[in-house]
């Protein structure tokens, strides 16, 4: 056990260690080509920090474990939004672009129901996962287009922000080593995290599917807690709501489409992924719609809901887990209690916020 607790840090560390490595080398490349640094930000980068959930959901389904690969993208994307909105919300209030809300989340909400749309019969079949998968650069351009369209002062903002990252330039051959480098730790670094996360859930008596949803899901988010964290530090908060987004998004058309796609007669997604943690999902990107929308802001208030329902969730699943006497009473309370006091507090919140823009315009 702790030979693997040790492969478990060392699988995390090296894909840290490797998505900064991709993204060092390729931005460098591209800033060589004379690419701009938006754009760089809106696809390598975003494209690096998810390169670990897509890694390691790879080698999940070349492991032979595909709940691994499904619980670890959507436990990413539930942590992407509850978790990592919430945390950096509660370091610094975070204002929200108007792209954003206009493009970037209807886009993510799209992707996730096309989705549930796809798996409806409990099956990502390899053609849609390919559909999925081709998505992914459609996207990529489709951001490429939207970025010359960019005001000065967001593309000022980028630059200022992407500077501190590709500041030095190499010579192109060890631009060219880091990409190779990054690529090879995160073979590696998924394998470790993989291999120790299925000796851990068959020790503790947990399913794959748990271990992927939580354990993995947030050790594969490190990237984007720690670029969107940092990002809130410095004051750059559009680009800490963009990371999020654009990692969300990314991870289900990149991370399951890939898998789908190389998986013999498709990704099978387990009944209880499909009645409850698909759905979890769901609600937490919806949620972003209308927080988004009130004041374009995440307040420290919000921020704190966001991360106290990802602990509800985690706790319903260790329960669950477990099968838990608690199990019932627990679930009665968040959905007669819970669920309508924070529907009714958000409604309260955007109305606020509303008024607060209106006084603010007059």
């Amino acid at each position: 056990m702790h030979i693997d607790f040790l492969y478990f840090l060392m699988g995390i560390a090296a894909l840290i260690g490797g998505a900064e490595a991709l993204v060092s080398g390729a931005s460098r490349i591209a800033q060589s080509f004379g690419v701009s640094p938006l754009v760089i930000g809106l696809t390598i980068v975003a494209l690096g920090t998810t390169s670990p959930e897509i890694a390691v959901t790879v080698g999940a389904v070349v492991e032979g474990t595909p709940d691994v690969a499904v619980g670890n993208i959507i436990g990413s994307n539930i942590t992407n939004v509850l978790v990592i909105l919430g945390l950096t919300a509660m370091v610094a209030p975070l204002s929200v672009n108007v792209q954003v809300i206009r493009q970037e989340v209807p886009i993510m909400i799209g992707a996730a129901f096309l989705f549930v749309v796809m798996v409806i019969d409990y099956r990502l079949g390899r053609s849609d996962a390919v559909i999925l998968m081709l998505l992914m650069p459609v996207y990529m351009i489709y951001l490429i287009r939207q970025s010359r369209a960019e005001s000065r002062e967001t593309r000022a903002s980028y630059e200022k922000a992407l500077s501190r990252v590709t500041l030095r330039k190499r010579h192109w051959l060890s631009n060219i080593a880091l990409i190779i480098v990054g690529l090879a730790l995160l073979v590696v670094g998924s394998r470790w995290l993989v291999a120790s996360s299925v000796t851990f859930a068959r020790a503790l008596g947990v399913s794959e599917l748990v271990i992927g949803l939580t354990v993995i899901a947030a050790g594969t988010s490190l990237p984007e807690i720690a670029t969107s964290m940092l990002a809130a530090l410095r004051g750059e908060r559009d680009i800490a709501v963009g990371n999020v987004i654009g990692s969300t998004t990314f991870n289900i058309l990149g991370g399951l489409g890939i898998a789908g796609a190389i998986s013999p007669g498709g990704l099978p997604i387990a009944p209880a992924v499909m009645n409850f943690d698909v759905w979890v999902m769901i609600a937490a990107i919806l949620a972003c719609l209308p927080v988004f929308v009130a004041g374009r802001q995440i307040g420290r208030a919000k921020g704190l809901m966001f991360v106290g329902y990802y602990v509800a969730y985690v706790a319903y699943l260790i329960l669950d887990a477990r099968g838990h006497d608690a199990l019932p009473r627990y679930s009665s309370i968040m959905i007669g209690f819970v669920f309508p006091l924070t529907v009714v507090t958000l409604v309260a919140m955007v109305l606020r916020d509303q008024q607060k823009a209106e006084k603010a315009q007059r």
